[in-house]
């Protein structure tokens, strides 16, 4: 392989403005096929065959009219006095242009439900009394009706002796005629009313517990049901809700909107993402010394960012995408991006400064740290292709988009790279460094010598090796403790209008009312309409009486009454453990319902679902970890060819995963430093970071592994004693493999703050899984280990030896094919 990049570097060095016009190209296309093919990106998680999911799509099924998505908007007083009648007309008057706006279903007045609410009771009392009375009547009228058709009988049986009579008796029957029909007319009078009274009744026995205005006048809110599924309403449409809204705050109301009105998930970069940018910017200019060398590995990760994630966009016409793909797509890209370009840059400067023609030096860095390259880059790949292995739709989504982001930035770092460097000739140097080669060369000769991080870990090899075994145990111990879930609006800023609808709901109207359950029941065939709403009111008494529940609110009933669906209101948040213990409960009790109500439940709702995905992939975390570990192990064992070598890169990424998995549970689950990071609402983690971690996280680190340990290898290959080799190798690859982790966490540490909020703890998991792994696992703890095994360190059986495919990692063979020897002067600037 090392053969074949050398002659791609060769070709990429003498057909450069081919290679540059074809990646020109490229481009073009892709941002054409973005402007021509994009879609919406969504941040609905969702899992086929889940319990919750598969209950979700019956309600949608059997209630079409509540399958729209609802957004909610919520008015407060800001001294918390009671409403005054402007600002309730405010009110009613959004909720009035809201009903009225052609992409709303229905809006509601808030203070005409809660009037209905409050005064049921008073009109049921009433109605019953009206009732009452009209039975009365009823009852006095079939009195008479009967007398009639008593005296009537009679009648006809004197026709026969009174025929003159018949006139008379002709109009008592039309009379009774007249009076039967009065009768029936009020018969059905009093069924209709008693269906009405029975109907009211089953609404305000559902309905308890539940508000629609707080207790004490100060706050209020409208749900409006939009026609289309949430992450389908445009955002011209959600800027038409919030432009109406926000017409009350001129009477002197605070006016807040739900995450899912003012989410916004098109943008993928905010000012945080830049500084992380600019960090890596300095960090480049710092070790390469001219903003020319700087600029290359940055417009590198441009490249491949634009590619990979451009392709990403353009297939969002054709693919559900949650809007966390690109994004980690863009972390990665840029990270890969600039860290690739910059090994082989370093190998080539290093190579000038030997003395190696540039052609030639440019042809060496492709073929050796080019090939370093292509091999870290197939562990990251192998990591998230391996995300569609659990069968997880937006899961796979997100392991394709960046497998093929990272592949696009290996591709651009062996092709694009060299042919730049091309362009550039001498000036990736300074001229002071051009100045220094003897410097330089003199002290590459010394590298081995007692100085440095690699020659005192390696000295207090023991030590060193004991304190990073406990210091990552130790940050561990928080990993025990940890809980999934999915965002809701707690997570999101403190400033956030989000966040304040979120806070304000569960201040005047319960936690509860943010994240409801849905219980949707089959009712039994054959049953009265009478019977039919009997057995849900006492479905109704039964949710009630769960411990943590609020409200069970009538949704409705299917048009063939075989459906009937509950709005459950637990007593705290959507993340909360009481909240997921019910939803446990309910399904746990479900049998012992339907014995007793006749009515077999499911249940769904955001709590459900969320409880659902996690489970879901919790399950297949086992199976995603092993193949990831698996692979990759066969393909260390292939690099390296030693059996300790893979493993004790293994077991530092274990440790370094293991720490990272502390620090996030301590920081967004625990609320250790929550100011410092932006963590209004601590609570359950991301329910797919741990999968997300684990496959980036072991790709990056056996990056770091190959880059430093193949230079390791390649002193030992040499003929340097074993332990020798680890000092030397590490202190000819430590300056770079510091670089390019600095760089890595600086890009993921700029999304800890990013306009997303589930992309935050992305950031903080990968930038402080990278700085454990790349400082003190791979610049500490691998050392110190492989030091202490020495030579047993690269023992490998003889039968896997001769059966192993040598693939020359670190280029030997190919130093040994090239002549060596080769001395000039720097060449002038190509032109």
């Amino acid at each position: 392989m090392a053969s074949l990049l050398y002659r791609l570097g060769k070709f990429a060095y003498q057909r450069r403005w081919w290679v540059i016009s074809a990646w020109l190209v490229i481009i073009i296309a892709v941002g054409g096929s973005v402007a021509a093919f994009s879609g919406k990106m969504t941040n609905s998680f969702s899992i086929p065959g889940t319990a919750s999911q598969n209950v979700l799509n019956t309600l949608q099924e059997e209630f079409p009219d509540a399958a729209g998505g609802v957004g909610t908007i919520v008015f407060a007083t800001p001294d918390g006095k009671p409403f005054s009648q402007d600002q309730k007309d405010a009110i009613s008057d959004v909720a009035s242009k809201l009903d009225e706006h052609e992409d709303i279903k229905e809006a509601r007045n808030p203070f005409e439900i809660q009037t209905q609410l409050d005064s049921a009771e008073e009109q049921i009392a009433q109605g019953e009394t009206d009732l009452q009375k009209a039975k009365e009547q009823l009852d006095s009228g079939q009195a008479q009706l009967e007398q009639a058709r008593t005296q009537l009988s009679q009648g006809r049986a004197q026709l026969e002796t009174a025929q003159k009579q018949a006139d008379q008796l002709d109009a008592a029957a039309a009379k009774i005629e007249a009076s039967e029909q009065e009768l029936a007319e009020g018969q059905t009078k009093y069924e209709n009313g008693r269906s009405e009274l029975d109907d009211a009744i089953f609404q305000q026995k559902t309905s308890q517990g539940v508000r629609f205005v707080s207790e004490d006048q100060s706050a209020a809110f409208i749900q409006a049901q939009f026609n289309q599924e949430m992450m389908s309403v445009s955002l011209d449409t959600k800027a038409d809700v919030q432009e109406i809204a926000l017409q009350a705050e001129d009477s002197g109301l605070e006016v807040n909107f739900s995450k899912d009105i003012v989410e916004d998930v098109s943008g993928l970069f905010g000012a945080a993402e830049i500084i992380g940018i600019v960090v890596a910017a300095a960090v480049l200019m710092l070790m390469l010394g001219t903003f020319v060398a700087a600029g290359l590995p940055l417009l590198m990760a441009v490249v491949g960012v634009g590619v990979g994630v451009g392709t990403a966009f353009a297939l969002t016409g054709v693919i559900e995408m949650s809007s966390v793909s690109p994004v980690l797509a863009l972390m990665l890209g840029l990270a890969v991006g600039i860290d690739y370009c910059l090994f082989i840059i370093n190998r080539h400067r290093t190579q000038l400064l030997r003395g190696l023609p540039m052609e030639e030096s440019i042809a060496r860095a492709t073929g050796t740290s080019g090939n370093a390259v292509l091999f870290a880059g197939l562990t990251v790949i192998i990591a998230l292709a391996a995300l569609a292995v659990p069968g997880i739709p937006f899961l796979t989504v997100l392991g394709l988009v960046g497998a093929g982001t990272v592949a696009v930035a290996v591709v651009v770092a062996l092709t694009l790279t060299p042919a730049l460097l091309s362009l550039m000739g001498p000036k990736v140097l300074s001229k002071r460094a051009w100045r220094r080669r003897e410097q330089f060369v003199e002290a590459e000769s010394h590298e081995t010598e007692s100085r440095g991080w690699g020659t005192f870990v390696t000295r207090f090899r023991w030590p060193a090796l004991i304190a990073t075994i406990l210091a990552l145990g130790v940050m561990a111990i928080p990993a025990t403790q940890l809980r999934l879930a999915l965002p809701d609006g707690s997570s999101e800023p403190v400033e956030s209008t989000a966040f304040k609808s979120y806070s304000q709901l569960g201040e005047s109207f319960g936690e509860g009312i943010n994240g409801p359950l849905i219980v949707v029941g089959d009712i039994p065939q054959g049953l009265s309409e009478q019977d039919s709403r009997e057995a849900q009111l006492e479905l109704s008494e039964k949710l009630r009486g769960y411990d943590n529940v609020e409200a069970a609110v009538s949704i409705g009933t299917s048009e063939d009454g075989l459906t009937t669906a509950f709005q459950v209101v637990p007593t705290e948040g959507p993340a909360s453990v009481s909240t997921e213990n019910l939803v446990h409960e309910l399904r746990a009790n479900a049998a012992e319902i339907e014995e007793s109500t006749g009515i077999t439940i499911g249940v769904t709702g955001q709590p459900a679902l969320q409880i659902d995905v996690s489970q879901k992939l919790l399950e297949a975390l086992p199976l995603y970890l092993g193949i990831v570990v698996g692979l990759s192990l066969v393909l260390l064992l292939l690099v390296f060819r030693s059996i300790m070598v893979p493993l004790i890169a293994t077991g530092g990424f274990m440790l370094s995963l293991g720490a990272a998995f502390g620090a996030i549970v301590a920081i967004y689950q625990w609320g250790w430093l929550s100011t410092i990071f932006g963590v209004p609402n601590p609570g359950p983690i991301l329910s797919f970071l741990p999968m997300i971690l684990i496959g980036v996280l072991f790709g990056l680190a056996m990056d770091y592994q190959m880059f430093l340990v193949s230079g390791m290898r390649e002193s030992y290959v040499h003929g340097e004693d074993a332990r020798t080799a680890v000092v030397s190798g590490f202190n000819h690859g430590a300056k770079v493999v510091t670089a390019a982790a600095i760089i890595m966490v600086s890009v993921f540490a700029g999304f800890i703050f990013s306009h997303l909020t589930m992309v935050r703890p992305i950031g903080f998991a990968l930038a402080f899984g990278v700085l454990m792994d790349a400082f003190v696992v791979r610049m500490t703890l691998i050392p110190a280990a492989m030091h202490i095994l020495g030579k047993h360190a690269w023992w490998l059986p003889k039968w896997l030896d001769r059966i192993l495919p040598d693939v020359d990692v670190e280029g030997a063979k190919l130093l040994k094919d090239t002549d060596e020897t080769k001395t000039a002067e720097p060449e002038p600037a190509v032109k």
